[in-house]
């Protein structure tokens, strides 16, 4: 167990890594500067910015000293905002997005799991046929054609929500749910299936031969089991989820992360850029790692150490 959480582990770091050295070259690359209304006024203004922001300096010495800001993590001010640095930012619009996120996951979580039980329960019925017609829509609408259409319906033509920004419960609706219904599609199909299956199994029929009652065979005995694909995927729905909040963010002008990040691109802001993909990679990585874990230890015939091994 120890030897596989290093490994995995190391592989979390050099895939950190991997991702910070191609956004700082992409950087690099992609079209613009965000000194261009420096450049058409004064060009000794736009020099003493790339001086002092050390983008004067060969291409290797940048990397070198970006690699240091994040072995630090002290990712340096930002350049569109120079009375801020990006680790403010990240201050501030990281327990919005986490919380956006945190909220997303449990409702998708919990509505999934539950919609794929009734279904499988009442399998070829009415709740059958109900709980995955929403599931196949919640999969074939992207979040952001649903936070459209919800703003529109619950927020503009009913006005029952607010349609944007984060201050109260009610502004909370409209976000979670838009960013909820593909993972809840997802894990209710996923728990549906494997409920199916699990149902069908000896234990299960020993079970209800013994007398318990429904809901212990499924509470007790099925649905442990049946869950096990779920957790399987939940460090990539959770990975899909926290990075879909940039979007999610941007069109309900929620004041997270996402909004920084989208600003800096449009502002070619490369170190609130590189500074927060480089703090949502490693936050991600890390949730993949835990969810790696803990699948190890919640399902014993996984074996978490070489093949023939003791």
């Amino acid at each position: 167990m120890a030897k596989y959480i290093v490994k995995r582990f190391i592989l979390m770091v050099v895939t950190v890594l991997i991702i910070a050295t191609l956004t700082f070259f992409l950087m690099n690359v992609i079209p613009g500067s965000p000194f261009n209304e420096e450049r058409s006024s004064n060009a000794t203004v736009e020099q003493n910015l790339r001086e002092h922001f050390h983008l004067d300096e060969p291409l290797f010495v940048q990397y070198a000293l970006y690699l240091k800001s994040i072995a630090t993590f002290d990712f340096g001010p930002s350049i569109k905002q120079p009375t801020e640095t990006v680790n403010s930012l990240l201050g501030r619009g990281f327990p919005i997005s986490a919380e956006l996120g945190i909220w997303t996951i449990l409702v998708a979580v919990v509505s999934g799991i539950l919609l794929g039980v009734f279904a499988a329960l009442k399998h070829n019925g009415l709740i059958d046929y109900l709980a995955m017609t929403i599931a196949v829509l919640g999969i074939s609408v992207p979040n952001f054609v649903m936070a459209t259409l919800l703003i529109q319906e619950l927020a503009v033509t009913l006005p029952i929500f607010p349609a944007a920004t984060w201050s109260s419960p009610k502004h909370m609706v409209l976000p979670i749910f838009a960013l909820a219904t593909g993972p809840m599609a997802i894990i209710a199909r996923l728990t549906r299936s494997s409920m199916l299956e699990t149902l069908t199994q000896d234990y299960i029929k020993t079970a209800r031969a013994k007398g318990l009652s429904p809901v212990k065979v499924v509470v007790k005995h099925a649905l442990k089991n049946a869950l096990m694909p779920v957790v399987t995927i939940l460090g990539t729905l959770i990975a899909g989820i926290l990075t879909g909040t940039f979007v999610i963010e941007k069109i309900f002008a929620i004041p997270g992360m996402g909004k920084y990040f989208v600003e800096g691109i449009n502002q070619r802001d490369y170190p609130v850029i590189m500074g927060t993909t480089v703090f949502y990679s490693t936050f991600l990585v890390v949730m993949l790692f835990l969810v790696d874990i803990a699948y190890g230890l919640l399902d014993p015939r996984i074996k978490l150490h070489k093949k023939g091994g003791r």
